[in-house]
């Protein structure tokens, strides 16, 4: 009988899994699983203790009940240095617990990232006595959902939790992971102010990066509807996202999503060990993940503008007062937004007079809802079910601008602007078009000049107009002005614009991902984004 599929961290198929099944006490029936990672063998039903394993991957024994309609999912965890903070979002002097998988003796410490690495402190070396008991086992089945649920299973000891605790000063930090070996992987905790201490507040989207995690095989983008029954071998070839045209796993109704666990290792944030703030973001998942945003901080304190740090769920749970602060600013990619986040931010610029720099695109498009502070669930419906056609075109007036709009409200109607597929995933400069405006002030930029031109971001190299860009919105309020445009592709260059509220608020979109890269390179890009939070800031 088919008893079920072994796996990796990744949801692919793993062969020639040694696997031996146990009943009271005796064994009786040692298999190996299938190159589709298939694993058969004659059973009777019932309960089995069942022990994998394969090189390359930790060991493991599971207790399981057979059921041939149902084949199992057994999960292996490659060998690896890998390792997250739990919360990994706190206040100053709050504390996590740090969480690592390591098949060596590895070192830790705790690193500030501004406009340089700063070291914080040694956490120290960790070893066991027992062989290889510094690695990490995961659950079996979709733990995407669920969390990797790591320090839980043989950490009974009190001796053995582990805990850092945020430092005084709010900001990125990370936490350095290095073996004996030389492996090394780093993994991002934000720390917000214990109480607001500047006028600016700056949210890093640990929702999108959760988002875009797909860490145990899921996330909003690989099997978004859920873990197909079997897993992959190979992922061109059998995932539906290679298969189809179009974001066919957004055809779903938004009740269909399973929830997603932010208690996971975040891969796409590991930021190498002799990276600095000025060097190019190489990779596809750090260009648009908390890498980028770093240099959003970077250029802040290059510029001497000091702000707190929040993670976006401190704003949904009621941790981030906005009126306490005078200026938001949010960059690179925050995509997936609450419902409360969205109104609060709205309510504060349109109502009492808050200021949000948006300095980048595709933001703020897709709701989230919160099942508990650390799973959420995506509403990510984009087209019909019987996928004969998008329900999500902002180019297309018979339909939604977003997916925001479909459940809530045009995302253009806070940011003034909506995402387009027009000249994605290209790069380029800006042109001018409103030259007398104040955002161009001393920047000697006249109508028609390019400006834009050097950005850090490799993947979409070519300018500061990239990745994904922002056009204005038909639901943009009024006196929404256009100041610029990028050069892109299909005349889909990100579209960079403001308006002011009559209670005072106002409101800049940079309206590309790739914005951030280019602050601490491009001298008009650093000094148009000074000059807007200047006069947020009402300097």
């Amino acid at each position: 009988m088919l008893v079920g599929y072994v796996s990796d961290e990744r949801y692919l198929a793993v062969g020639d899994v040694l696997v031996e099944f146990e009943r009271e006490g005796e064994s009786v029936a040692v298999v190996r699983s299938t190159p589709r990672g298939a694993v058969y063998a004659d059973l009777e039903p019932g309960p089995y203790r069942v022990s994998l394993c394969c090189s390359g991957y930790g060991a493991k024994s599971v207790e399981m009940v057979t059921d041939a309609a149902q084949p199992y999912q057994f999960r292996l965890l490659s060998d690896c240095l890998l390792g997250y903070v739990w919360p990994k979002w706190v206040r100053s002097g709050e504390r996590s617990e740090f969480r690592v998988h390591a098949v060596e003796p590895y070192h830790l410490s705790v690193w500030r990232y501004g406009y340089r690495k700063e070291h914080v402190r040694d956490i120290g070396w960790f070893d066991e006595h027992g062989p290889r008991a510094t690695m990490q086992v995961t659950p079996d089945g979709d733990y995407a959902q669920t969390g990797v649920e790591w320090n839980k299973r043989g950490y009974d000891n009190p001796h053995h939790t582990q805990f850092v605790t945020g430092p005084e000063r709010s900001g990125l930090y990370y936490l350095h992971a290095k073996g004996e070996s030389g492996a090394f992987f780093s993994f991002p905790w934000i720390v917000a102010p214990a109480a607001p201490r500047a006028k600016i507040a700056v949210i890093c989207s640990n929702i999108n990066w959760n988002a875009y995690n797909n860490f145990g095989g899921r996330s909003n983008y690989i099997h978004p509807e859920g873990l197909p029954a079997a897993p992959p071998l190979n992922a061109r070839l059998d995932l539906e996202r290679y298969q189809k045209t179009g974001f066919s796993g957004f055809r779903y109704p938004n009740d269909h999503y399973p929830p997603i666990s932010f208690e996971r290792p975040e891969i796409g944030c590991h930021v190498p060990e002799q990276t600095q703030v000025t060097d190019p973001i190489a990779g596809r998942q750090a260009s648009h993940l908390a890498p980028a945003e770093w240099r959003t901080l970077g250029w802040l304190e290059r510029e001497g503008f000091e702000y707190d740090l929040y993670a976006e769920s401190h704003l949904h749970f009621g941790q981030l007062d906005l009126d306490r602060y005078r200026v938001l600013i949010a960059s690179v990619h925050p995509e997936y937004v609450t419902v409360p986040m969205f109104d609060r931010i709205k309510s504060w610029v349109h109502e009492r007079g808050g200021r949000f720099l948006y300095l980048g695109a595709n933001g703020y498009s897709c709701e989230v809802e919160f099942l508990d502070a650390g799973t959420m669930r995506c509403k990510t419906q984009m087209m019909k079910e019987d996928e004969t056609g998008y329900l999500v075109d902002p180019t297309d007036p018979a339909c939604y601008e977003s997916r925001m709009q479909m459940v809530h409200e045009p995302d253009g109607s806070l940011l003034g602007v909506t995402c387009s597929a027009l000249g994605l995933m290209t790069g380029a400069p800006y042109r001018v078009i409103k030259p007398d405006h104040w955002v161009f002030a001393g920047t000697g930029l006249r109508e028609g000049d390019l400006f834009g031109a050097a950005s850090l971001q490799e993947r979409c190299p070519g300018g500061a107009s990239g990745h994904e860009m922002d056009r204005i919105s038909r639901y943009a309020p009024p006196g929404t002005e256009l100041l610029a445009k990028g050069l892109n592709p299909e005349n889909g260059g990100a579209e960079m614009a403001c308006y002011e509220t009559p209670s005072g608020g106002a409101v800049f979109a940079a309206s590309s991902i790739t914005w951030p890269a280019a602050l601490l390179v491009d001298p008009h890009v650093s000094r148009i984004t000074a000059n807007v939070l200047s006069r947020y800031l009402g300097e």
